[in-house]
């Protein structure tokens, strides 16, 4: 933006349509996946579109909101990350079909994976929904339709956000998860 500020006007519709489709595709990607860290890795791609959005928006609400929303999802997807390696390294699995039932055995990785999920699909009061908000408000300035279909991304990160935590934490046990459960540990 700074170096190539005329680029940057000239070629921001096809930012805009790159971003949205970028949003969209991750979203419906990501709702069939059934690897969990793909379905965290897909969902970061729909979360830099919105970013890119952000950006290309040229003012200071969508350069702000994109920002935030940056180190916002570092650290909320870096800890769905960490998430999902506690529990590969307990039943040797990323296979979202294995799990169900882990709030009965491991409540507080249940609250820990619920907190992080809801901070990652926007729930209002969370890191990301304050960077999504801004992001979009100054996408909306700009051009309403952009605005409109980046918001779907937030929609589609709830769908596939709310499965993955309803799949693995609720349900009767799995009888996959034979292994004698723990709960996360002073080091997790």
């Amino acid at each position: 933006m700074g170096l190539t500020p005329i680029a940057s006007e000239y070629y921001a519709p096809i930012i805009y349509l790159l971003s949205v489709l970028g949003i969209i595709y991750a979203s419906m990607t990501t709702i069939r996946q059934v690897d969990l860290k793909r379905i965290i890795a897909y969902s970061s791609v729909g979360h830099m579109g919105v970013v890119t959005i952000g950006i290309f928006a040229r003012n200071v609400e969508g350069i702000e909101g994109s920002i935030y929303l940056q180190i916002a999802h570092g650290i909320v997807s870096s800890g769905l990350f960490i998430i999902v390696t506690m529990l590969y390294e307990r039943y040797h699995t990323r296979i979202i079909t294995y799990y169900r039932g882990v709030t009965v055995t491991m409540p507080l990785y249940s609250m820990m994976f619920m907190i992080l999920t809801m901070s990652n699909i926007g729930v209002p009061g969370t890191s990301n929904f304050i960077g999504e908000i801004m992001t979009l408000a100054g996408a909306m300035e700009e051009n309403g339709v952009v605005a409109v279909l980046g918001a779907i991304g937030m929609v589609l990160s709830a769908s596939y956000g709310l499965f993955l935590y309803n799949r693995v934490c609720f349900g009767g046990l799995s009888s996959y998860m034979t292994t004698a459960p723990r709960d996360v540990t002073r080091r997790e």
